[in-house]
């Protein structure tokens, strides 16, 4: 006889791939699911329902009612309704703020498969529920795809990798943003002697630094409003592992002193705590910024610098390993292609608009690209595109009152789009086809030059 679901579980959330990765989560353990895509949704669902949910999932940032309005109502009519809250980790905050002495437990996205399934049955067995729980079902993570090193440059630091991957020493990454100095330090985690502990990052820039502190050193119960119980922080959690600090260049000065503490004798304290933690952790900083230059600006402690630099590795942009592009553009099609779903082909004339484009967002702005060519699978779309954003590159005027597109390079550009206007009667689809350009990327040209009508602007 086969024996009875587990219970439902009401899925609110508006974004349609986190709600398809939670059902399938949560079906694997043998429970139903009900989906909802915003607060409203979720609460009609729980007035009228087909089948009571035994619990619910449901993320903070929901357009509309948003996750706490929505759990604070959940509440006021189903008093002993166990709720999850979805939460980012900037998000936390205003749920502590709102919910004050009220908390509800809490999953940081992205959510692990495994961690969602231990929450929800504590959830559910804390709430007093008899539940015929089933073994957990812990999928093997997926393997990660080491991104393409073909090119000459990047051969170089791979073998630097491979030797830093030897020694137990803290690593500077620097880079542009989107070079993929992640990669890099996940790379020499991966080959090293702590490979199968905790790899965790933490972005410097993304959180305001009293929150990079409390996930950093953790914090005692009642350090501050919304501490409701210890918690330990990233250097904890990531104890015989790694730890990587992105955009170490961003980190408030007050917490840079706390942070070379850590690596010069392996211990802090938590916030609120006067207790000692030791700590075994490998420290790898990455930034974009030239950190020489703050030093000199007063923003970043030269103690720090020199602890961090020990050894360092400066990933090229994009731009300057044209030798691998091709290469990492056919990785990363074969990367996110959707089973059975044919994968489009480099053609040579988008091979060659791949090689001109400057790539001012790096491997990260080329990996984006190519998900958009597996949806729309048509390359003289990406290629005008292509075409456009170098048009506006050349055309915007860059930061520190550089000029890209100069005065003799704006005056040939004035003069063949005026001759080939006139050449076509002012048929501007015409002249855009004369100029072998897209219209609409001529339009755009005509207005950065001052070309309106039959005169140019000023004239």
């Amino acid at each position: 006889m086969t024996p009875p679901p587990p219970g439902t579980i009401l899925v609110a959330d508006d974004d349609f791939e986190v709600r398809d990765y939670f059902q399938a989560a949560l079906q694997s353990q043998g429970f139903l699911v009900q989906l909802a895509e915003d607060g409203e949704e979720a609460l009609r669902q729980l007035e009228h329902p087909a089948t009571p949910p035994s619990l619910v999932l449901l993320d903070v940032m929901l357009p509309g009612r948003d996750g706490v309005e929505t759990l604070k109502e959940i509440r006021r009519t189903h008093v002993d309704l166990p709720v999850i809250l979805i939460s980012s980790a900037d998000s936390w905050p205003y749920v502590v703020s709102e919910l004050g002495d009220s908390p509800a437990p809490m999953l940081e996205k992205p959510v692990p498969h495994y961690l969602l399934i231990q929450a929800v049955w504590e959830a559910l067995e804390s709430g007093g529920a008899v539940i015929p729980r089933l073994p957990l079902v812990m999928s093997a993570p997926a393997p990660r795809r080491a991104a393409v090193m073909h090119g000459s440059r990047m051969r170089q630091i791979e073998n630097v990798v491979k030797q830093l991957a030897s020694f137990d020493v803290p690593v500077l990454v620097v880079g542009e943003t989107g070079v993929g100095k992640e990669v890099i330090a996940r790379r020499i985690h991966a080959q090293s002697r702590r490979s199968t502990k905790p790899f965790l990052k933490l972005n410097c820039a993304a959180l305001p630094s009293e929150l990079v502190e409390s996930e950093l050193f953790g914090y005692q119960r009642g350090a501050f409003t919304g501490a409701f119980r210890d918690t330990p922080g990233k250097f904890e959690q990531a104890q015989g592992g790694t730890i990587m600090l992105d955009e170490i260049g961003d980190m408030d000065v007050r917490l840079q002193a706390k942070l070379l503490q850590v690596l010069q004798d392996g211990e802090f304290q938590r916030l609120g705590s006067r207790e000692t933690v030791r700590v075994d952790v490998r420290v790898m900083a990455a930034t974009h910024r030239d950190l020489r230059k703050a030093i000199r600006a007063g923003s970043f402690r030269e103690d720090l610098f020199y602890r961090l630099n020990i050894m360092s590795i400066e990933i090229p942009p994009l731009r300057d390993r044209k030798d691998e592009i091709a290469s990492l553009a056919d990785h990363f099609l074969r990367k996110h292609a959707e089973h059975g779903n044919p994968i489009p082909q480099i053609t040579p004339d988008l091979r060659q608009s791949l090689l001109e484009h400057r790539w001012p967002g790096n491997v990260r702005e080329l990996e984006n690209l190519m998900r958009k060519y597996l949806v729309v699978q048509r390359d003289h779309l990406l290629i005008e595109e292509l075409k456009s954003l170098a048009t506006i590159e050349a055309t915007d005027e860059p930061e520190e009152g550089r000029s890209i597109f100069n005065a003799a390079k704006r005056q040939a550009g004035l003069e063949a789009a005026v001759s080939a206007l006139e050449a076509t009667r002012w048929n501007r689809k015409e002249a855009a086809g004369l100029l072998k350009m897209d219209y609409k990327t001529f339009l755009y040209h005509m207005k950065k030059l001052g070309i309106s009508g039959k005169k140019t602007l000023g004239e």
